[in-house]
C-alpha cells in the first residue's frame, strides 16, 4: 500500500516526463527534417525558373496517367513521365511569357474546331462544324456543375473540358514559338560554299606517323595530380550525380526438395480411394479418388490449382516437358507427376480424337448492341439478333440457299468471298467460333454466340487430321511449406544480426549466398531480376544510412534481401580512382605525345621517317568532310591541319589518336566554284529546320534554374 501511495504522489511528475519525452521527439523530428516546421520543399515536387510543381496536384496528374495506361508502367516511370511534361511545360512558359505569346478567343475557337469538328455533337445536319453547337455544348457542361455527358466514346465535364482547352492551346503555342525559331534558322551563301568544299576539295599528303606504341607504358609516370588536373579540364566528361554503391544478398522463398517430394506424393495419393472420418454422420466414408471419380471435371476443379480444361488438344498445345509420352497414352493412362512451369502436374488421358488442322466454314453474323465491334448503326438487342439468326437458320434448314442470305450479314470481308473464311487452329478467332468449327463435322450447321453476336455457321471442310487428346490434370502449385519459409526466415535474421558486426563478404560465402553489386542513382527504382524496389534506393540515399549500414527488405512474391551501402558518392567530380579508368590512357597518350615530340629534330617527313625508324606514307584526294586517314584510321587533327597548310607545306608535330604525326601537302586539288548554291542552301535549311524542335528544349533546361526534390517528396 505504501508503494500504491508513493506512485500516486509521483503520477504528475511521471506525466510530465512523458510529455516532455513525447515533446522532444517530436521537435526533435522536426528539426531533423526542417521542412515539416515551415512547409517547405516537401509539397513541392520541383521549383522551375522559380515556378514551384505542386506536390498533390503532381500526384493527382500522375494518378490520371495510370489510370490511362493501366499496369504498363511503374509508379516511378508514371511519375517521371508526368515530371518530364510538367518540365517542359515550365520551361517553355518562361520563354513564352517573355515573348507575350498567347491564343486569343478567335484563335482558340478555330483550334477547337481543327480537335473536333468531325465529332457529331459538333456538326449541322449537312455534316459540318457548327460553333453555336460547340458554345451550347460548353454552356450545358458548366450548367451540370461537375457531372459529366458524352462526347464520344468519353464522359467528360466542365473541369476536364477546360483542362483540355488548356492543353490544346498550350500546344498551340509551344507550336508557335518553335515555329519563330525556325523562321530564324538559314543557311548563308558562304556555310553552302563551306558545305560544298568539304567534299568537292582535296589535298595530296604525305606523313609519317609515330605511334604511341613505340613508348612502353612502364616509362610513363602519372600521379594522382595527374590525374586531378587531367578532372579538372574535363568536367563535363568527369561530372557525375549522387550515387550509392550496395552489395545485397538474396533469400527467395522458395519450395525445398522436401516440400516438392511432398507435393509430388500428394498428387500420387489422389489416385486412389480413401476413407475419412466424417464428424458429422459418425461414419467412415470412402472419398473417390482420381482412378474411380466419376465427374472429372468436378473432381479436377475440386483438387487442382488450375480448372479442368474440356477440350481436345493437338501436340503443339500440350506441355512440351512431356508431349512426347502423353501422346503415347492410352485413354485411362497416367503421367506424372511431372513439372511443367511452376506447377507439379499429373495428367489422365481422357478421350482421344483424329480431329483436323484446319478448316473452312462459311457464316452469316448478326450483331448486336454491345457486341464487339459494333459500331452506332447496330440497334438490335441480344434478344433480337438471336430471334434474327434462329430464323435464317431456319429458313436455310427450310431450303432457302446460304448465299442468298449473305446480304443479311454484317461481316462484309467475308461476304466478298461467299462468306467463307479459312483458318487452323491456332487463328485468333472467337473461341466459340472455333470451338464449333473444329469439333463437329463437315456438314454441320447451327447458331452460335461470340462476343460478335450470333453466327449461323456451316462446316464446308475439315483438313489435316491428326491424333488430338482430351486430358485430365491435376496441378499443384510449387509453393514452400511454412516449415521452409520459417527457415528462409530464420537464416535471413541470423546473417542480418551476423553481418551487422562480421564481414559481408565472408559471411555471404559461408552460407553459399551470392553477393551481388549495384549502383544506384537518387531516382532509380529497379534491381536486375526482382524489379522496382524504391524503398532500397531511398533507404541508400537517408543522411542516416552510413557507409557499411545493412537492412533487409521484403520483396512481394520474391522472399527477402538483406543490402549494405558500401560507398556513398556525392554529386561533384568524379574520384581520380573511378576517372583513372579513362583518364590514365588519355594522360599517358598526352605524356608520350610530349616525349615524342622531343624526340624530333628533323624537319622534312622523310627525314623524321628516318630519324623514328618509321616509313612514311601518302595519302590521296583526303577531304574535310571524311577524317578517315588511309594507313591510319580516324585522325581529325591530323586531315585539320592538313587543310591549314600550303602546297609544299609542312605542319609541326601534332598530337592524333593512334601517334605523333607529321604532315606535308604535296597538292592541293582545287574544287570549281559553283555558280549556284541554291540547292545547298535549301538542303542546309532543311536539315536545320528539321532539328531545331529536338535541340531547343534542351538547350533551354540547362539554361533553366531547376530545384529537383522529386526523391524527398514523392519517390
Amino acid at each position: 500500500m505504501a508503494v500504491l501511495n508513493k506512485i500516486r504522489q509521483r503520477s504528475l511528475v511521471l506525466i510530465l516526463v512523458i510529455a516532455l519525452a513525447l515533446f522532444s521527439f517530436v521537435i526533435g523530428d522536426l528539426f531533423k527534417n526542417s521542412d515539416a516546421l515551415t512547409g517547405g520543399s516537401q509539397d513541392v515536387v520541383a521549383t522551375v525558373n522559380g515556378k514551384d510543381i505542386n506536390r498533390l496536384e503532381f500526384q493527382q496528374k500522375v494518378k490520371n496517367y495510370q489510370d490511362r495506361v493501366g499496369g504498363s508502367q511503374t509508379s516511378t516511370q508514371s511519375m517521371n513521365t508526368i515530371y518530364n511534361q510538367e518540365l517542359r511545360k515550365l520551361v517553355l512558359e518562361t520563354e513564352i511569357e517573355e515573348l507575350g505569346l498567347s491564343v486569343e478567343k478567335d484563335e482558340m475557337r478555330d483550334l477547337l474546331k481543327n480537335s473536333f469538328s468531325s465529332y457529331p455533337e459538333f456538326q449541322d445536319a449537312n455534316g459540318n462544324f457548327d460553333v453555336n453547337r460547340l458554345n451550347a455544348f460548353i454552356a450545358n457542361l458548366k450548367d451540370l456543375n461537375g457531372d459529366t455527358a458524352p462526347l464520344g466514346d468519353f464522359l467528360v465535364n466542365y473541369d476536364s473540358w477546360t483542362n483540355n482547352e488548356q492543353t490544346i492551346a498550350t500546344s498551340a503555342i509551344q507550336q508557335t514559338y518553335f515555329n519563330m525559331i525556325k523562321a530564324g534558322v538559314g543557311t548563308s551563301i558562304i556555310e553552302a560554299e563551306q558545305e560544298y568544299l568539304g567534299d568537292a576539295q582535296t589535298v595530296d599528303i604525305r606523313y609519317v606517323q609515330i605511334p604511341y606504341t613505340t613508348i612502353s607504358d612502364s616509362l610513363v609516370t602519372v600521379s594522382n595530380s595527374d590525374v586531378k588536373d587531367y578532372i579538372k579540364k574535363h568536367k563535363d566528361t568527369y561530372e557525375v550525380d549522387a550515387s550509392r554503391e550496395v552489395v545485397y544478398v538474396e533469400f527467395k522463398e522458395e519450395a525445398s526438395k522436401a516440400d516438392e517430394d511432398k507435393i509430388k506424393a500428394d498428387l500420387l495419393a489422389l489416385k486412389s480411394d480413401k476413407t475419412e472420418y466424417n464428424e458429422n454422420s459418425k461414419n467412415n466414408e470412402t472419398i473417390k479418388g482420381f482412378d474411380s471419380a466419376t465427374d472429372i471435371e468436378e473432381f479436377v476443379n475440386f483438387n487442382s490449382d488450375i480448372n479442368y480444361n474440356d477440350s481436345f488438344l493437338r501436340p503443339a498445345q500440350l506441355p512440351a516437358v512431356a508431349k512426347d509420352t502423353l501422346l503415347k497414352l492410352n485413354v485411362g493412362d497416367y503421367y506424372g507427376p511431372y513439372k511443367d512451369g511452376g506447377y507439379y502436374k499429373l495428367s489422365k488421358v481422357v478421350e482421344t480424337k483424329q480431329m483436323p488442322d484446319s478448316v473452312k466454314v462459311r457464316h452469316i453474323l448478326i450483331p448486336h448492341v454491345g457486341g464487339q465491334r459494333a459500331d452506332a448503326s447496330i440497334t438490335k438487342t441480344p434478344e433480337e439478333a438471336k430471334k434474327t439468326a434462329d430464323s435464317i437458320f431456319a429458313e436455310i434448314q427450310g431450303g432457302t440457299k446460304f448465299m442468298d442470305l449473305l446480304e443479311l450479314s454484317s461481316d462484309k470481308v467475308s461476304n466478298e468471298k461467299d462468306g467463307e473464311i479459312e483458318f487452323d487452329y491456332r487463328a485468333g478467332m472467337a473461341p466459340e467460333f472455333k470451338a464449333y468449327a473444329f469439333d463437329n463435322n463437315e456438314g454441320d450447321m447451327a447458331v452460335v454466340q461470340t462476343t460478335f453476336g450470333y453466327h449461323i455457321i456451316e462446316i464446308l471442310e475439315q483438313k489435316s487430321f491428326n491424333k488430338a487428346i482430351k486430358l485430365a490434370t491435376l496441378a499443384d502449385k510449387i509453393e514452400p511449406s511454412d516449415q521452409t519459409l520459417q527457415d528462409i526466415f530464420n537464416k535471413m535474421s541470423k546473417f542480418e544480426i551476423a553481418a551487422k558486426d562480421g564481414d559481408f563478404n565472408a559471411l555471404a560465402s559461408e552460407n553459399g549466398l551470392t553477393v551481388k553489386p549495384i549502383t544506384f542513382k537518387e531516382l532509380d527504382e529497379n534491381i536486375p531480376g526482382i524489379g522496382s524496389q524504391r524503398e532500397v534506393v531511398r533507404w541508400s540515399f537517408e543522411d542516416e544510412t552510413e557507409e557499411g549500414d545493412l537492412k533487409n527488405f521484403p520483396i512481394s512474391n520474391f522472399g527477402y534481401i538483406i543490402a549494405q551501402v558500401v560507398e556513398k558518392k556525392e554529386k561533384g567530380l568524379m574520384s581520380v580512382e573511378d576517372a583513372s579508368i579513362t583518364a590514365l590512357p588519355e594522360i599517358r597518350k598526352e605524356k608520350k605525345a610530349k616525349m615524342i615530340t622531343e624526340k624530333i629534330t628533323a624537319t622534312t617527313v622523310a627525314d623524321i621517317a628516318k630519324n623514328q625508324g618509321q616509313s612514311p606514307r601518302s595519302a590521296a584526294a583526303i577531304t574535310i568532310n571524311n577524317t578517315t586517314l588511309s594507313g591510319a584510321g580516324v585522325e581529325p587533327k591530323v586531315v585539320g591541319a592538313a587543310f591549314g597548310l600550303a602546297e609544299g607545306g609542312t605542319s609541326k608535330p601534332i598530337q592524333g589518336e593512334k601517334g605523333v604525326y607529321v604532315v606535308e601537302v604535296t597538292k592541293i586539288n582545287e574544287a570549281t566554284k559553283l555558280d549556284n548554291y541554291t540547292a545547298i542552301i535549301n538542303r542546309l535549311n532543311s536539315e536545320r529546320k528539321a532539328a531545331v524542335q529536338s535541340k531547343v528544349f534542351p538547350a533551354l533546361e540547362d539554361a533553366a534554374e531547376i530545384e529537383d526534390n522529386r526523391a524527398k517528396t514523392v519517390y
